[in-house]
């Protein structure tokens, strides 16, 4: 039996808390390694010690097996536990680890290798009777339609679907430029695509001792480019005999490769039950707080357990699903811009706190959402004794929570969770596809915004009133012409919004917002991160947050961003016709143009790479490149202007 008195995580974020919250409750001493993006991170000042390892690219520092094992070395951490994600399914850190008599809190490098090829693992799951899915040796045998994968990674990474001929050979290029970015390995699958299947995955235990059990499944079907969106457990789609027949299955993968630690074993499921083995995650996934709350384990635990050389605490016929648990991943995306990844400084962060609710997040007020990493700032988790009470609970949460200076896509989540399809359990990979559109967040509506533009301009007149010094005893806002309202314009969105104002005394408002009747807004109480108004008798208390010219307010589950305009503002620079702009800061890894080249509308103009994913900016019209303002390398942006396009005529 090994003992682990002191232990190193070799990741980042949320993960790296949720790996110390466990090693408080065993006694282990926790050791963090940050790059210089992560130098203020919250799970840097939450470890025991933390070590700078590099600088902000991934390649350059969480990326860097050496530098990691010797910090282990150094900071006497006997142990490297490395998350998911980075070097979580990377066997050369498990041999690097055993050549330096290092405990590796995951499997063996031999099953790493085995299982980590979608190539070698579908010959393993094959040969041990589990269906798999037909694969193609080349493009010219394939089958349309068909799925790229990346056969060294997962999470969407290096994935496309080709449901044509034309867009067999650019799909296979891009895909295999991002798996190398993701990767380091651009070796691509080709196999057959299955219409319309559910995702559903096992959650799978072994030890050194020879004991292999499955943790019950978990729906993953609702996803987006691939990328898991929501999770739960257990499937509506599953009945007992099915998991029984699926969890067998699973097992029997792992003890072909006499598995240690935690893993998942994926699957699709086709409308006909029919099931077939998609690959394995040889590590902790994002989504296993899921299965934690309906059984109770903990699966750090049981991996930390199991690397010490313990037999597992379980057995399979203790295994049962106690209610309901759905996840969702909360991301720094815009819904409205085709998810791309957003980055900016979280202004304000407040999670809500219920029974049968956690949050497992990385980020707090301050925290910097920047180009390097994967873009999911938290995970939101709700368990209940029914699946219709655990999607309640988690809707009503994301309803409260308070996320303000970085787009997210936490309406999109509760408006996900909502719908009549998910609701009823009819669901599969699909599932965006066919009501994206329906769940898409709406614009404000004008009732949101007047309470939004109450509230705000309320909490502007508490704060002047408190930091009076001059003339205290007079209100804010006092002026010698009573008559004359106060006025304060906003942008709130791409619309303009004026709001006008008198001060009524005694903490009472007569509020115009736009083109609306005036109401009075009594000031009921103003805190330092909300304030309750009442209009007309209805009384809400709005979380609010200021961050210079910009005013957030939370209203009915919706964020409100209102920008106050200056009162004298510069001359705006006119937007450069025909221009295509970045979507967002990162680096130019192709330019497919050159000045004076004719394009078509749609055409793929540059290729910007930024958290982990490939963005293409296209033509806006048909014409002719008059100017070419980046090069392949270049860092930039969001709004940067990358091309002008002129129009044809």
């Amino acid at each position: 039996m090994k003992t682990i008195e002191k232990l190193l995580i070799a990741n980042r974020g949320e993960i790296a808390l949720r790996i110390m919250r466990t090693c408080r409750e065993m006694g282990i001493a926790t050791v963090a390694v940050f790059s210089d993006a992560d130098e203020s991170a919250p799970f840097v000042e939450a470890a025991d010690e933390a070590v700078r390892i590099g600088p902000a690219p991934a390649v350059d520092s969480y990326l860097c097996i050496e530098r990691i094992v010797d910090t282990a070395i150094r900071t006497g951490a006997g142990a490297i536990h490395p998350g998911y994600g980075f070097l979580a399914e990377n066997a050369a850190l498990a041999r690097a680890c055993a050549a330096r008599e290092i405990v590796f809190v995951g499997p063996t490098a031999r099953a790493i290798e085995l299982l980590g090829s979608k190539l070698e693992s579908k010959k393993l799951a094959s040969g041990a009777g589990v269906p798999v899915i037909p694969t193609y040796d080349s493009i010219d045998d394939a089958e349309l339609p068909v799925l790229l994968k990346a056969s060294a990674g997962g999470g969407g990474k290096g994935m496309r679907i080709v449901r044509s001929p034309g867009e067999l050979a650019p799909a296979l290029e891009s895909a295999r430029r991002e798996a190398q970015n993701a990767f380091g390995d651009d070796t691509m699958l080709i196999e057959k695509y299955i219409d319309r299947p559910r995702h559903v995955e096992f959650q799978i235990l072994g030890d050194q001792h020879g004991n292999v059990i499955h943790v019950l499944e978990r729906e993953c079907s609702i996803q987006r480019r691939h990328q898991k969106v929501i999770e739960e457990t257990p499937s509506p789609g599953l009945s007992p005999r099915l998991r029984q027949k699926m969890g067998e299955a699973a097992t029997a993968i792992a003890r072909a490769v006499d598995y240690h630690s935690a893993g998942t074993v994926e699957m699709i499921l086709a409308p006909d039950d029919s099931f077939y083995f998609l690959e394995v995650n040889t590590r902790l996934q994002v989504e296993h707080p899921v299965t934690e709350m309906v059984t109770g384990l903990d699966l750090v635990r049981e991996q930390i357990r199991i690397a010490r050389g313990e037999p597992l605490s379980i057995g399979q016929d203790a295994v049962a699903h106690h209610g309901a648990a759905i996840e969702c991943r909360l991301y720094a995306e815009d819904p409205a811009s085709d998810d791309l990844p957003a980055t900016g400084t979280v202004v304000a962060w407040r999670a809500p706190r219920a029974p049968g609710l956690r949050v497992d997040s990385g980020v707090r007020a301050g925290s910097e959402i920047g180009i390097h990493y994967d873009p999911m700032l938290a995970k939101l988790i709700a368990h209940a004794p029914t699946r219709d009470e655990a999607i309640q609970k988690l809707a009503r949460a994301l309803d409260e929570l308070v996320v303000f200076g970085v787009t997210t896509n936490r309406e999109l989540l509760a408006s996900i969770l909502r719908h009549p399809a998910f609701r009823a359990g009819t669901i599969d990979t699909h599932f965006l596809d066919e009501h994206g559109a329906e769940v898409r967040p709406d614009p404000p509506a004008k009732d949101a915004l007047e309470w939004a533009a109450c509230a705000l301009t309320a909490l502007s007149h508490e704060r002047r009133r408190a930091s009076r010094r001059v003339l205290p005893t007079l209100e804010p806002g006092y002026r010698s012409n009573r008559f004359a309202d106060q006025r304060v314009v906003y942008r709130a969105g791409e619309d303009t919004l004026t709001v006008e104002y008198q001060n009524l005394g005694d903490r009472v408002l007569c509020v115009r917002v736009g083109d609306r009747e005036p109401v009075e807004v009594s000031i009921a109480r103003c805190g330092r991160d909300s304030i309750a108004i009442e209009i007309d008798g209805h009384r809400v208390s709005i979380p609010v947050a200021v961050d210079g010219a910009r005013g957030f307010a939370l209203v009915g589950g919706q964020t409100i961003e209102l920008v106050e305009q200056p009162r004298f503002p510069d001359h705006q620079a006119i937007q450069v016709e025909g221009g295509c702009l970045a979507p967002m800061p990162g680096k130019i890894t192709r330019l497919l143009v050159v000045s004076g080249a004719a394009v078509t509308r749609g055409e793929t103009l540059v290729v910007l790479e930024a958290m982990k994913m490939e963005h293409s900016v296209r033509a806006p019209s048909d014409g002719v490149i008059t100017e070419l303002c980046v090069c392949v390398g270049d860092q930039v942006d969001a709004d940067d202007l990358l091309v002008v396009v002129k129009a044809a005529d």
